[in-house]
């Protein structure tokens, strides 16, 4: 290797930058920005700070001769290309700045004493005979999505593409730029002069360049562990590139092999970035798709022992497996042992199966921003709201899997509906802990559903018969009972989903399309906030309360106030001081800076039509609630001495 140390004027003196496809993206939030910026701030003028190791590899003339806009610079002014092997986040974000310091500097203007043109031209592109064609002298390799966001969103800068596809990484260059521009602006002139200076001249980099005996994707995954950690699927990609370059197959295979993988990874950035307010977790896609698309195989090893399957596929570290057991050098070798051999075939399947299932991920959790009908739209919505993490395997397969819509509603229906009941009683249930993330009997309904060993329809009934075996147990009723009247119902985990379903009831049997509760909004707990309010209130001191619920014993008190019938969503969240008013005053809302009940949701406007707010008022409610829930989810609870029971409300006449 070769080794020497610069600052990034030198760096940047006919050098020509491209990150390769088997890197990640731009993945620096705010705490590694807060310290690049904090140590350039502190760096004394006349001193200089060690940034670090940026490591390089010499581009090879047969693929720099593909970058149509680069090869006049790299061959008319003997411009030399590196790809960056390490330290690519260090330099982004330097360039960012120095792009942010250029947007600060009018036309003609001068920085330092040096032309804004001139340092746009060092640092940013160069044009051909000052025309329009661009040579950037920093950016990634052509058909990555976050070049054409560089070039667009950071620099400014004209496209003729149709469009730019953002990813999580392309948010994370534009978090960049507005982190860099807002601590630009409170400085003077002269402040920005000193901070232009003290980056490029001040900021030494050491500088290795990899020669060609070593492999540049064993090494980047090595370095790149340092620092801010490469993510499972950040890792996998790199390995799965390193192996596309091992098999002993024709050029045109391998080329083939590569670009599908990068073709691949582009989709899953795209998908799990493209909800910005709510990105998708990458391990959770990697884990549902891999137990799913691995499942059967293990399944087959172990199909004798369902605590074996449950351990392997569950419990196991999917990543070590990925990255240490099947996606391995010795696994491609001409002499791998069959059981272990992996194949160019077997990678290029795998990353097609990712790349389709991505794209149907991103549909589970954006329903609303999907091609789906609407009413599997409004389905899907449910059970998200419900959290399906022991069904996503499931309802991944499922809907991979061409379907008619009437077949597609009435399984989201079933889990839907199993969801809930399961909800009812404790955590714990026949075995199964309602918290675990992979349900073993759902994955095994999903391995067998893909394999073509189940039908469809198959699969449904199979979930519709497990919640009606559940709700016919002989312990069922006793055990949710006891859970409610052990924990009441405020403390119930999907009282917010049981209310919001109430309120939605109401809304249509109004006949209106209005509706008055956002889920975002009420399913969102603040501190000293509440969405969800006791009627009859914890602090129940006034005397409005006190002489209407007087003869109660404490806990009888208590047990109302946590009864079905005395919790209210409310369309709008309330301090929770002004829950302990007066009923009159929580209808009307005339005293207090909250909407009162009777301008509220429609559950609101229900509870508004009451005269005044009593034990009996909690009572009747709550056994009208009770029936709401019989008709949704198909659950017989019984007569009204078992309702009052199940509300905890038995001592009442």
């Amino acid at each position: 290797m070769d080794n020497q140390l610069l600052t990034l004027s030198k760096i940047f003196s006919e050098r020509l930058f491209r990150i390769p496809d088997y890197q990640r993206g731009y993945a620096w939030t705010e705490k590694q920005l807060k310290d690049f910026w904090n140590d350039i701030q502190q760096l004394e003028s006349s001193h200089n700070h060690y940034t670090g190791v940026l490591t390089l590899e010499d581009v090879s003339e047969d693929i720099y001769r593909n970058w149509d806009d680069d090869v006049w610079i790299i061959e008319n002014k003997s411009y030399q290309p590196f790809f960056i092997v390490d330290g690519q986040q260090r330099l982004t974000s330097a360039i960012i700045l120095i792009q942010s310091i250029l947007e600060r500097i009018k036309q003609g203007e001068k920085l330092n004493f040096t032309d804004r043109a001139d340092i746009q031209r060092k640092f940013i592109f160069d044009s051909k005979d000052d025309g329009i064609s661009r040579s950037y002298l920093f950016g990634y390799e052509k058909d990555n999505p976050s070049y054409e966001f560089l070039k667009t969103k950071i620099f400014c800068e004209r496209s003729s593409s149709a469009s730019t596809q953002e990813t999580v990484y392309t948010q994370n260059l534009a978090r960049a730029k507005q982190f860099f521009a807002e601590r630009l602006a409170s400085l003077t002139t002269s402040d920005i002069e000193d901070l232009y200076k003290k980056v490029t001249q001040h900021l030494l980099f050491n500088i290795f360049t990899i020669n060609d005996d070593v492999d540049v994707c064993v090494a980047f995954e090595t370095m790149n562990n340092r620092g801010k950690p490469l993510s499972y699927l950040e890792l996998l990609k790199n390995r799965l590139i390193y192996l596309s370059l091992k098999f002993e197959a024709p050029d045109y295979e391998r080329k083939k092999l590569r670009q599908t993988i990068n073709d691949c990874w582009k989709a899953v950035y795209h998908n799990l970035g493209r909800n910005k307010e709510q990105p998708l977790d990458d391990d959770r896609f990697l884990l549902t798709h891999y137990v799913v698309y691995f499942g059967k195989s293990i399944l087959d090893e172990v199909s004798t022992d369902d605590f074996l399957f449950y351990r392997r596929l569950i419990r196991s570290d999917y990543a070590n497996d990925l990255l240490e057991n099947r996606f391995v050098p010795r696994n491609v070798a001409s002499d791998a042992p069959t059981e272990k051999k992996v194949t160019l075939s077997d990678i290029y399947e795998y990353v097609s199966s990712l790349q389709e299932a991505v794209e149907i991920w991103f549909k589970m959790w954006n329903p609303f921003d999907s091609d789906f009908s609407p009413e599997i739209k409004t389905w899907l919505d449910k059970i998200n709201r419900l959290n399906m993490p022991s069904y996503l395997p499931l309802v991944l397969v499922y809907l991979q899997i061409e379907q008619p819509d009437s077949s597609r509603i009435t399984f989201l229906k079933a889990i839907e509906r199993h969801l809930f009941v399961l909800s009812l009683i404790n955590r714990q249930y026949g075995g199964l802990s309602h918290s675990v993330d992979i349900s073993p009997d759902n994955l095994k309904l999903a391995i067998d559903l893909r394999a073509n060993k189940l039908s469809a329809e198959k699969v449904t009934k199979h979930i519709s018969d497990r919640t009606t075996g559940m709700l016919k147990g002989t312990a069922f009723f006793r055990d949710v009972v006891a859970r409610f009247r052990s924990e009441g119902f405020y403390n119930w985990d999907t009282i917010r989903y049981f209310l919001f379903e109430y309120n939605l009831d109401l809304q249509n049997r109004a006949k209106t399309d209005r509706p008055k509760i956002f889920w975002p909004e009420f399913s969102e707990q603040k501190k000293d906030f509440l969405s969800v309010e006791h009627i009859y209130p914890r602090q129940a001191r006034n005397e409005y309360w006190t002489s209407r619920f007087n003869g109660l014993s404490q806990k009888q008190r208590s047990a109302i106030r946590d009864s079905l019938g005395n919790l209210l969503p409310l369309s709008k969240p309330k301090n929770s001081s002004l829950s302990n008013k007066p009923f009159p005053e929580k209808v009307d809302g005339k005293l207090e800076p909250a909407i009162g009940y009777r301008l509220g949701c429609y559950a609101e406007n229900e509870v508004a039509r009451e005269k005044d707010w009593t034990p009996e008022a909690v009572l009747r409610r709550g056994i009208h609630m009770l029936s709401f829930m019989e008709r949704r989810w198909g659950i017989e609870i019984g007569d009204e001495n078992q309702k009052k029971t199940m509300l905890g409300l038995d001592f009442m006449k």
